[in-house]
């Protein structure tokens, strides 16, 4: 009749998927948590979408440093990489274009956010962190060497380390 939603040969071969129990979006407080409101549900989760899930499936990760990952990189999308540009009222705008919009105080917000996680993580630091967390890179992409990418995967969790403190998500250990 229908075809399931997932299916084995509708997968990439480069995804491997790993049920996990996340939180559910329907749960409500105001209700007992119980069989019809349960706290978290389970979910399939491609371990292979970015380098921050593959070493959180490794276990290598713990919930405070994925949590200021994910963070960064809503911070990163925010600010969609377009870091401070400013309007130039003397350009021209032709063919029914439109004037760019100025930023949003949401980006802004973003912007003023990544310039203190650059501060607390430095310039080596911020780089780790937005080429693996906001770009999606995987670490052996940025490292060729295994030494590298040892080194790099450290480097990666002693920076969510800070950011989880820096937020509130985590105590400094």
């Amino acid at each position: 009749m229908f075809a399931p939603i997932w299916h084995p040969c509708r997968m990439s071969p480069q995804a491997r998927l790993r049920a996990v129990s996340v939180p559910n979006p329907f749960y409500s407080r105001a209700h007992p948590a119980d069989g019809s409101n349960p706290r978290t549900i389970p979910a399939i989760v491609n371990v292979r979408e970015s380098a921050v899930t593959t070493l959180a499936a490794r276990g290598q990760l713990d919930a405070a440093q994925v949590a200021a990952a994910d963070r960064f990189r809503a911070l990163w999308e925010a600010l969609a990489g377009r870091g401070l540009s400013s309007i130039d009222p003397a350009r021209v705008v032709v063919d029914g274009g439109k004037m760019p919009d100025g930023m949003s105080q949401r980006q802004f917000n973003a912007g003023r956010e990544l310039r203190k996680c650059r501060v607390l993580l430095g310039a080596r630091g911020y780089q780790l962190v937005a080429l693996v967390c906001g770009q999606g890179m995987a670490l052996r992409e940025i490292a060729t060497s295994k030494r590298e990418r040892l080194t790099a995967a450290d480097m990666l969790r002693w920076c969510l380390d800070d950011l989880a403190v820096l937020w509130g998500l985590a105590r400094r250990r």
